[in-house]
């Protein structure tokens, strides 16, 4: 099946759904999958963004500026994961408990504004990945229209290209609790630290990076491309000076750069097979 075809499956998909709220994190996958449910269903679909400490101001202030920019519905819905125990812990199903407050409350949403479905932007490259929220997901019976329509990361970076929408090629996000390292309490406080020092990377001009916290250390990962400008004293100087006035006594500057999900690398194999 080419993308052509593909991209006319997802829209028949979307159009047999009737209605819809979209799981919208701003990311490229479910704001393109936002933009084109709008397309096919308008008013009859909602993007929900879910709002807590663990999303960065810069990336909700950005969601909600693509969808006001092309008119989608739009709700911002609070979520209280941080107060379940089972998330606070952070363990590796700590993706799983936030997934499912989400769902939850999107379910809520949906039943009392009468919306037939909910849909969320897995796409099909995230089958073979450790993403313990599709398991909650199938819990709440949400659809995932891009994945049905056998569309990979890379092919709706190109549709969302061609239709020039201007997250087709915005790199890859995640939660702030997704820096924490496993089994230290995810608290607002840690969040916080990790969303300004995140911050301070930004305005040093380095547009990929990720701040892991681990306690007094925090180890900071940039992509590779940019990796050579990181690699001088006044450099080290500028990032230490940034991130110590936020709590971390020692920084470290991971050499193997920016990589998604690298917290997993110390889970145990079973820990870590796709979820079904």
């Amino acid at each position: 099946m080419d993308l052509k075809d593909k991209s006319a499956k997802l829209a028949e998909q979307l159009g047999s759904l009737g209605s819809v709220l979209v799981a919208y994190s701003g990311g490229t996958d479910s704001a393109f999958l936002a933009w084109k449910a709008y397309r096919e269903l308008g008013d009859r679909m909602l993007a929900v963004i879910a709002d807590s400490p663990s999303l960065p101001r810069r990336e909700l202030a950005a969601a909600l500026d693509f969808t006001a920019q092309h008119g989608i519905p739009t709700r911002i819905l609070q979520t209280a994961e941080l107060e379940s125990e089972d998330y606070a812990r952070n363990d590796a199903q700590r993706c799983f408990h936030c997934k499912d407050e989400l769902f939850t409350r999107m379910e809520q949403a949906r039943s009392e504004l009468g919306f037939a479905h909910l849909a969320y932007g897995r796409n099909l490259d995230d089958d073979g990945e450790f993403r313990p929220g599709q398991r909650a997901a199938s819990m709440h019976h949400a659809v995932a229209p891009l994945a049905e329509a056998l569309l990979t990361k890379a092919e709706i970076r190109t549709l969302a290209r061609e239709a020039r929408l201007s997250l087709a090629d915005k790199p890859a996000s995640a939660c702030l609790s997704s820096r924490i390292e496993y089994g230290r309490a995810v608290t607002v406080e840690a969040l916080a630290q990790v969303e300004q020092a995140e911050d301070a990377l930004h305005a040093l001009g380095f547009a990929q990076v990720r701040v892991r916290h681990h306690g007094n250390l925090a180890r900071v990962e940039i992509a590779r491309e940019d990796l050579a400008r990181a690699l001088n004293v006044e450099m080290f100087d500028a990032i230490t000076h940034a991130l110590r006035p936020l709590g971390f006594t020692y920084t470290t500057l991971d050499t193997q750069g920016y990589r998604s999900g690298s917290m997993n690398d110390v889970l145990p194999v079973s820990a870590v097979r796709p979820a079904r």
